[in-house]
């Protein structure tokens, strides 16, 4: 504990202090209350760009690191603080049927209505070991699985699930967390979506820039290529926020559905795109890799890879649906300007979102939207049973 009381006391740790930290947690060294000590003296701006790199290799050096035999190795992640947004169910089915391997390994809910493995695990087994998961992606070219049941950087785990009881997830630990999970699952190259908005987890052009940056950096120090692509975080995305909500979502833009929400589709798409861009430059470029990934969306091929790889973890069910709801309906007409991510989310949570999956809100109010009296969104409760 004396490098967490030097921490505490706003001294710098070098990185034989981080790897004595990480290997005492993973030891179970440390109470809950030792660990959220260490987690609130890192927080906020507290650790710097070294020490991030150093807390980075010391969480991949506790765990096991996943070797493929297809290269490249793709992974994506975004740091979150938008509803909705639940592009990972698209990107990994349209990337793996395009021949590339993402063994996505996807982290629950923090201070979220979902986490991706929330929502995948409404309609299909998340909890997969290494054996299962090598055996899904070798099969598939792809998984979206929990990465608190493989046992990559196995400390992340611990720290997340003290930081979801503070409600508290830094900038340095998020990086790190990201970072150490991405190359122990043996990715050469992640697109990292940054969310910029008044409400969102980050909220000015400046802030995603330094973030951008220490992605970039950190990456680069442990062997991973790093994309990062800074986009609109003023409102959510899609319509559904919760786990099953969301992924009825997803499986709107992947069925073509016409109804699907757009502003979903086109981020997904703009992701893989540049997922392909990135990792195969001869190939693609200019956008090119935008319209490969729609032609394979507009296939049915991305949503049979989705299916098959649903099947291959375990099952493909229907997502849940609650019986108990309520429609918040505009009092006045007028046209939406602002969204308030973080009350959206609040209210998502207050309705049971992640607790319970078929909880949370179908936001119909995007910001332009003329309402004359009309339902901004519906707020699906928690089933008693769910419990």
């Amino acid at each position: 504990m004396h490098d967490v009381r030097a921490k505490i006391y706003e001294n710098r740790l070098n990185e034989d202090s981080f790897q004595r930290i990480i290997q005492d947690i993973k030891d179970e060294k440390y109470s809950n209350i030792e660990i959220a000590s260490f987690i609130t003296a890192c927080s906020g701006d507290h650790l710097n760009l070294e020490e991030i790199k150093s807390l980075t290799n010391a969480m991949i050096k506790a765990g096991l690191v996943l070797k493929w035999k297809n290269h490249p190795v793709v992974d994506k992640h975004c740091v979150g603080g938008l509803p909705g947004n639940r592009t990972t169910p698209i990107v990994v089915p349209i990337v793996a049927a395009m021949g590339l391997t993402f063994p996505k390994t996807s982290s629950r809910a923090i201070t979220s209505p979902a986490g991706t493995a929330d929502t995948i695990e409404s309609i299909t087994k998340v909890n997969l070991n290494i054996s299962e998961m090598k055996s899904v992606v070798e099969q598939e070219g792809g998984c979206i699985v929990w990465g608190g049941s493989i046992g990559l950087s196995p400390v992340d785990d611990i720290l997340i699930r003290v930081e979801r009881a503070l409600e508290v997830d830094s900038v340095g630990q998020m990086i790190a967390s990201v970072l150490s999970k991405k190359a122990a699952a043996g990715s050469s190259h992640v697109v990292i979506d940054i969310p910029v908005g008044k409400t969102a987890k980050i909220r000015s052009e400046e802030d995603a820039e330094k973030l951008k940056y220490y992605f970039t950096v950190v990456g680069k120090s442990i062997g991973l290529k790093i994309k990062v692509l800074i986009s609109d975080g003023s409102q959510p995305i899609g319509r559904g926020i919760g786990p099953s909500l969301e992924i009825k979502d997803c499986i709107e833009v992947l069925n073509n559905d016409p109804l699907a929400p757009q502003d979903l589709k086109k981020r997904a798409l703009l992701i893989a795109g540049t997922m392909l861009e990135f990792t195969q430059p001869h190939r693609y470029k200019n956008g090119d890799g935008i319209q490969a990934a729609l032609d394979t969306l507009e296939s049915g091929k991305a949503f049979k890879k989705f299916e098959s790889i649903c099947k291959a973890q375990g099952d493909f069910k229907v997502p849940p649906t609650s019986r108990f709801r309520r429609d918040i309906v505009s009092k006045i007409s007028g046209v939406v300007f602002e969204i308030d991510n973080r009350k959206i989310t609040k209210v998502a949570r207050l309705a049971g979102a992640p607790n319970s999956a078929s909880a949370g809100v179908y936001f119909l109010s995007p910001i332009g939207k003329k309402s004359k009296r009309e339902i901004f969104y519906t707020q699906f409760i928690l089933i008693p049973k769910e419990n």
